[in-house]
């Protein structure tokens, strides 16, 4: 598993060269997006696509092919393979047929945002692409919204404010968040500030490229009984079931599930 640059061609280790020079094959989440950077370093590996659409009908192929001796180099198309890229199928066959999978370090998206976000970056979460939309999406959100540490998420340019707008909506527009586009690359940039100020930035300023969000944490406050019975009251006067209450305790005030249901079904 060969890390590869998220931008600059200049990040990649002397390591990754070797080891992309050496195998048999380069396994790519795009031949041609890999092929440049084989063809600015002189290598000429033979490549194979290995995407979400084919890794299940091609890995016990690949599997065979290192029973048998040959050695394999898995690549995305840009940091890191299997954050939020495919790989993660052929990585657990592998393990599971007792081959040898070695991690070969180098550019992460996640790590660059992180370090430069001027958020705590340890410990984190990362969740990846949110879903678009749908019960998933709000359950993410309200994932990323409580926990009381930086999470990281990614997103396109294109639906980038409607993600910030929607975090402040759960998480509150004073949280603080930090946008990095463009990592590595000529533009990049840091937007540092709350959910709210820099929603309002991107939208009058419209972002391109590749983006990563860090969140950061939510305060810690510890609910009391009392307060927990008075939210569940609000909820009940809005006309929300028992177990939407439930999960909205436990969501936005950090409820006990025990409490919340006991909470959601009095009366």
């Amino acid at each position: 598993m060969v890390s590869t640059p998220i931008g600059h061609l200049g990040d990649i280790s002397l390591r990754a060269l070797a080891v992309l020079k050496g195998v048999a094959t380069v396994c790519c989440e795009d031949t041609r997006h890999a092929r440049t950077l084989l063809q600015r370093y002189g290598i000429h590996t033979p490549t194979l696509a290995l995407h979400e659409h084919n890794e299940a009908t091609a890995t016990p192929r690949l599997i065979q092919r290192l029973k048998a001796g040959e050695a394999l180099a898995l690549v995305s198309d840009a940091g890191t393979p299997l954050v939020s890229d495919p790989g993660a199928r052929l990585v657990m066959a592998a393990v599971e047929a007792g081959i040898r999978v070695i991690p070969i370090p180098g550019a992460s998206a996640t790590l660059a945002a992180l370090v430069g976000s001027g958020i705590v970056p340890h410990p984190c979460t990362i969740l990846g692409f949110l879903p678009r939309k749908g019960t998933d999406r709000r359950d993410l959100i309200a994932l990323a919204a409580r926990l009381p540490h930086a999470v990281v998420l990614f997103e396109s340019p294109n639906r980038l404010v409607d993600t910030l707008r929607d975090l402040a909506e759960v998480a509150g527009e004073t949280r603080p968040v930090a946008v990095a586009r463009e990592l590595t690359k000529h533009y990049e940039e840091f937007r540092r500030g709350t959910l709210l100020e820099v929603a309002a930035y991107y939208e009058e300023t419209p972002p391109r490229g590749e983006i990563v969000i860090v969140l950061g944490g939510a305060t810690v406050v510890v609910p009391t009984e009392d307060g927990l019975r008075a939210a569940a009251d609000a909820l009940r006067e809005e006309g929300l079931r028992p177990r939407d209450i439930v999960q909205r305790l436990i969501d936005e005030h950090g409820a006990s599930r025990n409490l919340a249901y006991r909470l959601a079904h009095d009366t």
